[in-house]
């Protein structure tokens, strides 16, 4: 879902509208749509792991 969401993104799409494209495949909400706030909340932690350092020294 991330990899879709990050695709979306690049095409400069809304939270609202990167999430009614998405769809949660696993789960107690399998088959529904995330939140725009759970998709914030995941390009946020990718973006923040892609910033961190890998070597520190």
């Amino acid at each position: 879902m991330l990899s879709m969401a990050l695709h979306l993104r690049a095409q400069d799409l809304s939270l609202r509208d990167i999430a009614a494209r998405l769809d949660i495949t696993k789960g107690k909400k399998k088959g529904r749509h995330p939140s725009p706030a759970t998709v914030l909340r995941m390009l946020r932690e990718h973006d923040g792991a892609a910033a961190v350092p890998t070597t520190m020294g």
